[in-house]
């Protein structure tokens, strides 16, 4: 008897210590404690106590946690599942980051494109003119280039700008073409009268509408792409509820209060702490797929009238027919100025100079279209782009299940930490995805969807009603927006096709105010995720406003001119 009772109570030391890891002393865990940086090591006893302060990782037996310590396990829990997101969405935010780059390096080429295009039209087909015009060329495809990546500015105004400089370079080469230059007096009072006597018929208000018409569908991408990297921004920073917090401290460190420092959770107790955690964010799963399809159907519109390259490099055409027409008008002219202006008033002829002609006809020297890099087009970044992003359309609905099973849980068969105790598996019940399934979470209670997420969720909505052309109250849908100010400049076009009009212009010279502007995301704090034009709209105020009046100024300057 006596020796049953010695191996009996053998087995059960070792048992105990077995189970208990090294709780014989506290070294294992003063290591680990050291080694992830959660705290200084004094903290850590070095033999096991009773641990009656406790507030989480309760224990029958005697651990080597203190109160200190359970609140500085807290603190790693909570930063290691935010590095996790972040590791986690660090690919998704890469792919959109890169791509905004890549858009904008895409449209300041092709403006340049456009820019050096024209500029050749106007040598081979106005030789003198086209080194004068070189500045506001350059000035107004600078404005263009502003406006198509989400400025403010009136690209209205721009072009009519473009053509006051324009024109008394026109009057001085071809209109009137002298020995010497007007005087800089004359000139000025050339310039300023332009947008009286209209001398380009209604070329500056056409060309304005043309390429704000084109720009919408992209100034609308790049808006969503900001608003992307908002929302990783936003969910990678999530606050974490208290229940979330002792959730993630119960499953991942308070197995070390036990000395088990290398067990991880099984499977199905991560999924319910994960799940509970993250439940607001699962809620981002629909919109955000709504999100990607949303790009997907807005990417497919962008042809025609909306096709930004055809437009632009479509640009020279129209500024040549608007010089072409104010030539053929030239006698008109020529009395509207005088009456204005009196005769002409040029500088003294210098030593050498030239008459200013036209240079020839415009068809004496062969035009060759601008060079375009297959591979650099918008429509093929678009299609790279949404194909690539498609594999993230999933992202949010299954970010709890790839946290477990690629980082956090335990692999199917093998002893796992169950929330009390190191065991076979997990016996509790284990909840789906979302608000509404942790109502039965037996690990993490979940009251109501974080309300930061739910302004994400609103914007996303909001983005997708857009991108998708849905009908917005009192304006209609985008497609009518889009085409509502008549068919598409061919570039070829003369006084008796009734392109140009007459009068005085205004209504040509409305106001053209962009839909969106480009965010500033690099503020990636949790209390600041929203960026300031969708905080406008959500608050009633500022751009809230300014997105109908821009929606339904274009919807009537295409009434007035269609």
């Amino acid at each position: 008897m006596e020796m049953r009772a010695v191996l009996v109570y053998a087995f059960l030391a070792v048992f105990i210590d077995s189970c208990r890891g090294t709780l014989m002393n506290c070294d294992e865990v003063r290591q680990v404690f050291q080694l992830k940086q959660i705290g200084p090591v004094k903290s850590v006893p070095e033999t096991p106590i009773t641990g009656s302060d406790l507030q989480v990782c309760l224990s029958k037996n005697v651990t080597c946690c203190t109160k200190k310590m359970e609140e500085r396990y807290q603190v790693a829990a909570r930063r290691d599942i935010q590095n996790l997101l972040q590791t986690s969405s660090s690919s998704l935010k890469f792919l959109i980051s890169r791509n905004v780059a890549a858009f904008q390096e895409t449209v300041d080429s092709l403006v340049r494109q456009a820019e050096n295009h024209t500029q050749t039209v106007l040598l081979h087909t106005y030789r003198d003119l086209a080194s004068s015009a070189s500045a506001p060329v350059g000035e107004f495809f600078t404005d263009v280039g502003l406006f198509v990546l989400g400025s403010e500015l009136s690209l209205e105004e721009a072009s009519h700008r473009f053509f006051d400089a324009l024109f008394p370079l026109v009057y001085e080469r071809l209109v009137e073409p002298g020995l010497s230059l007007l005087s800089p007096a004359y000139a000025e009072c050339v310039r300023a009268a332009c947008r009286d006597l209209v001398p380009f018929g209604g070329a500056p208000g056409r060309l304005a509408t043309h390429i704000s018409r084109a720009s919408l569908p992209g100034r609308m991408f790049l808006q969503a792409l900001h608003l992307g990297i908002e929302v990783i921004n936003t969910t990678d920073h999530i606050q974490l509820s208290r229940e979330c917090r002792r959730g993630l401290l119960r499953m991942n460190y308070c197995p070390h209060c036990q000395g088990l420092t290398a067990s991880q959770p099984c499977m199905g107790y991560c999924l319910n702490v994960v799940r509970g955690c993250l439940a607001s964010l699962a809620e981002v799963d629909a919109h955000w797929r709504e999100f990607v399809r949303s790009l997907e159907t807005l990417s497919t519109r962008m042809h025609g009238a909306q096709d930004l390259e055809q437009v632009l490099l479509g640009v020279h055409g129209l500024v040549r027919d608007a010089v072409d027409h104010a030539q053929r008008n030239g006698p008109r002219l020529s009395a509207q100025v005088h009456k204005v202006c009196g005769r002409p008033s040029r500088q003294p002829e210098q030593v050498g100079s030239a008459q200013h002609g036209s240079g020839g006809g415009r068809d004496s020297i062969p035009l060759k279209g601008a060079v375009r890099n297959a591979e650099d087009s918008l429509s093929n970044w678009r299609r790279d782009f949404i194909s690539s992003l498609r594999l993230y359309r999933t992202f949010y609905g299954g970010l709890a299940d790839l946290l477990c099973v690629s980082e956090l849980g335990s692999g199917d068969g093998l002893a796992c930490w169950n929330g009390a105790e190191v065991d076979k598996g997990y016996t509790l019940r284990v909840v789906g995805n979302g608000i509404k399934a942790q109502a039965e979470n037996p690990e993490v209670k979940v009251k109501e969807a974080d309300p930061v997420i739910n302004q994400v969720i609103d914007k996303l909505k909001h983005i997708n009603q857009l991108l998708q052309g849905r009908s917005i109250p009192k304006l209609g849908t985008l497609d009518q927006i889009e085409t509502g100010s008549g068919d598409g400049y061919s570039g070829d076009c003369d006084d008796e096709d009734g392109c140009w009009g007459s009068g005085n212009g205004a209504a040509e010279r409305r106001r053209i105010v962009p839909i969106l502007t480009p965010e500033n995301t690099n503020n990636h704090r949790y209390h600041h995720p929203q960026t300031k034009d969708f905080d406008q709209m959500n608050s009633g105020t500022g751009v809230t406003e300014s997105v109908p009046l821009a929606l339904v100024s274009i919807c009537v300057f295409g009434l007035l001119s269609g």
